[in-house]
């Protein structure tokens, strides 16, 4: 595709919805009107002669033209970005690095990680939530970093393995003692009677335990259901019955002989996390140092 004489400022308005996913995320990140987007988009389908966008219920995905032009420009129109962007005053406060990602990892592992960055005098703006709802959001400008349980799909986001969690079949010594060694095939039988405690009534993470150890699907309903997993962890370690829990979150406690883990597969189930950067150019120096000290401290967890 000839980009030579296209107009640099459709360019740049059609990097920003493909790597936003909408026409109103492009808006909110150019401070345009949406239909100032919608019309600079349809005359750059124009003059490439080529649709670059399909029009969906909830945005827009691109073609495999657009695949193609967002690669050939998003390196030169960033690289651009950065020499014309403003330079902030020597001395000048960075902004604050907007991160989100799921509650408990956040909570129990990240925080503690970003403390040294916040005693040097980093400002942090945490947001809790799923990994889709939140993609979006980083997508539209909202956030600098978003830690994801999925990696993000499509070219446009920025995403590096971060960490992988490993999922254990926990339960408190009281209920363990009852259970006693087993062989695993006859595990789920021996837990049926058991109430069990999970983050969502469909039993996500319990289900893939199930498939991925068992290899038989979970069939049964929860005792108790709580959209947090320090919630699951705290029921399970008061003797509520048992849970499927990642094993950073429940460590300290199976160290302790508080909590007990009732197998210890060859092949656990495991869950990469995802670092992912909002895409384009960014002005504030400490998202790189948040995203570095992130990227070195998870080699830990």
């Amino acid at each position: 595709m000839e980009t030579a004489s296209l107009d640099l400022n459709l360019l740049r308005t059609f990097l920003a919805v493909y790597r936003s996913g909408s026409f109103t995320g492009a808006a909110r990140l150019l401070g345009l009107s949406q239909p100032t987007v919608t019309t600079q988009m349809r005359a750059l389908e124009r003059q490439t002669g080529r649709e670059l966008f399909e029009r969906l219920p909830r945005g827009v995905a691109p073609t495999p033209v657009a695949d193609e032009l967002a690669a050939r420009i998003a390196a030169p129109l960033d690289e651009l970005a950065a020499v014309a962007g403003p330079t902030p005053p020597a001395g000048a406060r960075a902004e604050p690095v907007h991160l989100a990602g799921p509650a408990e990892l956040l909570c129990t592992t990240v925080l503690p990680a970003l403390a040294p960055l916040v005693a040097e005098g980093v400002r942090l703006r945490v947001s809790t939530g799923l990994t889709d709802p939140l993609l979006a959001e980083l997508r539209a400008g909202r956030y600098d970093l978003v830690i994801a349980t999925t990696r993000p799909r499509g070219r446009a986001l920025r995403a590096v393995a971060l960490t992988d969690e490993e999922f254990v079949l926990v339960a408190a010594p009281a209920w363990a003692e009852r259970l006693t060694d087993r062989p695993a095939a006859e595990w789920p039988a021996a837990l049926h009677d058991v109430p069990l405690i999970t983050y969502a009534e469909d039993l996500p993470i319990a289900r893939r335990y199930w498939r991925h150890v068992f290899g038989r699907r979970l069939s049964r309903t929860a005792a108790v259901t709580v959209p947090d997993l320090r919630g699951v962890l705290a029921a399970v370690a008061a003797g509520a019955g048992f849970g499927v829990l990642p094993r950073y979150l429940c460590r300290h406690l199976l160290e302790t002989g508080a909590l007990v883990a009732l197998l210890e597969p060859e092949d656990p189930p495991i869950n990469t996390g995802f670092l992912v950067q909002r895409p384009g150019v960014c002005d504030n120096p400490d998202v790189a140092r948040v995203r570095a000290l992130l990227l070195r401290a998870a080699r830990t967890w």
